[in-house]
């Protein structure tokens, strides 16, 4: 299997591209990293990861933030070889571009599309869509995701190593 074909890519694609959810693609993004080259924060996953990441904080209008993640993301996807197969690389280069220019100039958010031009992927992430249909959230929501969502989990997992550690 080709490795962006693996599911939580697939996931990632569908966040991005359908769903505009980029905390989400950041947590399954994430997941795929420490699963492939965990702590290698060159692997051009941590660009994907970034790239995510940007488009989460412009979206918030925390311009900083953004741009920070644009650039890196920029670094780790302009040759990234496999990692960008069945992508227009040029163009995806040329989104990251425009994006640290309208965060620069803080421009209002603008999503878009990743640009799929494999056939063979863009079946993979259909397919997918048709086997796990997934839920629409609404736009504030999705804008402040990292404070709304359910966090019981996280808060359990401290207070084990709190304990552990004392």
């Amino acid at each position: 299997m080709h490795p962006l074909h693996h599911p939580l890519f697939i996931q990632y694609i569908i966040h991005f591209n359908f769903n505009e959810d980029y905390f989400e693609c950041h947590e399954v993004g994430e997941e795929y990293w420490k699963n492939v080259a965990p702590k290698d924060k060159m692997h051009p996953l941590a660009g994907w990861i970034q790239l995510a990441v940007g488009m989460y904080h412009w979206r918030r209008s925390n311009f900083p933030g953004a741009l920070r993640s644009f650039i890196r993301a920029k670094d780790k996807l302009s040759d990234a070889g496999v990692w960008t197969e069945g992508f227009d690389s040029e163009l995806l280069v040329e989104q990251l571009s425009a994006s640290i220019q309208a965060v620069t100039e803080r421009r209002e958010f603008s999503a878009y599309r990743l640009p799929v031009i494999s056939d063979e992927l863009a079946q993979v992430v259909q397919e997918y869509m048709a086997d796990n249909p997934g839920e629409s959230l609404d736009a504030h929501f999705l804008m402040h995701k990292h404070r709304l969502r359910d966090r019981t989990s996280i808060i359990n997992l401290r207070e084990q190593k709190k304990r552990r550690n004392l």
